[in-house]
């Protein structure tokens, strides 16, 4: 068994308003935003986490939420140079920070990235007003283009755009729209799924009317053929990049690398190699129980279950397009497969659902399609 590569996501919980389809874990803002006490808890936390890591090198890290946009720059530079001062930290490491185009200042990127942070995520979810508004969001079409100038004008490398496919009564024209704005507007990197609706969402209790099956297929493949026209390489299930801007964050989740997460409600996973032991853990999640002095950031620490290996790798591994190495399972699980699980997987590929050669498995276009139904064997 072997350590894998190691990331640091960080969370900052405050949004303007909680959007109707979120099950993240945010909380709307209502008083001034405690960015100074809360950059210390982050800090402090990290220091208690990094006790765990010894020298590993930490290879990315990803600011999320939440909005962490409604951040200032000053608040960010003293989050990353606190990161930096604790942890052994890649000297090209990939850092993004989330953003809202709602939240956006002038020229704020470019003080985010003289803090640091060298590439930005912009959750656009649609450029039309009618969905914006369904959607919950704060911002319209305008301030989404001016993020996005915002991004090319701060000498961004790579930025991303979170866009939503499948949204109340979207059509398909609808969908290429989104699309053919994003792609003009030459972001390296596009993050495009679809609405799914989750527990404990407004839009649970009173669902919106969603396109129907035909729909959301002939949305998928229109989008899918114009971004590989675009020259947009899908390397994920959601994830589709210019050649060499794939997120290296994302990567490492799925290739089932370790991260820390800080912050409210922040989940973690660490291998110790040397106790052969896979650990995933969670924080406090509300911001008030996160900021008291008397209890502990760590809310639970539960090593994963022997029986729960082989699930939990292929979830993440199968999402990607790229050839997934048979000798990574055991060097990250330290586990084998059961001959169960081996006749599953060569079930799957008499089904057209996967591709196994003697050093790889890799699942095909069928078998990204239906997941769900290739991982049931390993539940």
């Amino acid at each position: 068994m072997r350590n894998p590569p190691l990331s640091l996501y960080i969370h900052i919980p405050w949004c303007v308003q909680k959007c109707p389809y979120c099950d993240f874990n945010s909380h709307g803002l209502k008083d001034a935003l405690p960015e100074k006490e809360y950059v210390a808890h982050l800090l402090s936390d990290l220091a208690i986490d990094a006790e765990r890591i010894g020298e590993r090198e930490v290879t990315s890290i990803f600011i999320g939420g939440g909005t962490p946009s409604l951040f200032s720059e000053q608040a960010i530079q003293q989050l990353l140079a606190g990161v930096a001062e604790r942890v052994n930290l890649a000297t090209h490491a990939e850092i993004t920070l989330e953003a809202n185009p709602g939240t956006l200042e002038a020229n704020r990127f470019s003080g985010y990235v003289e803090a640091g942070v060298n590439r930005i995520s912009v959750g656009i979810q649609s450029f039309a007003a009618k969905h914006l508004s369904v959607l919950g969001r704060i911002h319209d079409a305008e301030q989404a283009h001016q993020a996005i100038q915002q991004a090319h004008d701060a000498g961004l490398n790579s930025f991303n755009l979170d866009l939503m496919h499948g949204l109340p009564e979207q059509s398909v024209a609808n969908a290429m729209s989104d699309l053919e704005q994003a792609i003009a507007a030459n972001a390296a990197h596009l993050s495009w799924y679809q609405l799914t609706i989750e527990p404990n969402t407004p839009f649970y209790s009173r669902p919106p009317t969603l396109p129907d099956d035909d729909i959301l297929w002939d949305i998928q493949d229109a989008g899918h053929q114009k971004l590989r026209e675009a020259g947009y390489h899908q390397y994920e299930i959601s994830g589709y990049s210019k050649p060499g801007n794939a997120c290296q964050h994302n990567l490492n989740y799925w290739r089932f690398g370790d991260y820390l997460g800080i912050g409210c409600g922040a989940h973690g996973k660490i291998t110790q190699a040397t106790e052969g032991t896979i650990t995933r853990t969670v924080k406090v999640k509300h911001p008030r129980g996160y900021m008291e002095l008397t209890r502990p950031y760590l809310d639970t620490a539960q090593p994963v279950a022997t029986e729960d290996l082989a699930f939990e790798y292929f979830m993440n591994r199968f999402r990607l397009v790229e050839p997934c190495p048979i000798e990574e399972f055991t060097a990250y699980t330290g586990s084998t497969l059961t001959q169960q699980q081996q006749d599953s997987l060569a079930l799957a590929q008499t089904q057209g659902l996967l591709n196994i050669t003697p050093n790889h498995w890799q699942v095909t276009d069928q078998g990204r399609r239906y997941l769900n139904s290739l991982l049931s064997a390993f539940v």
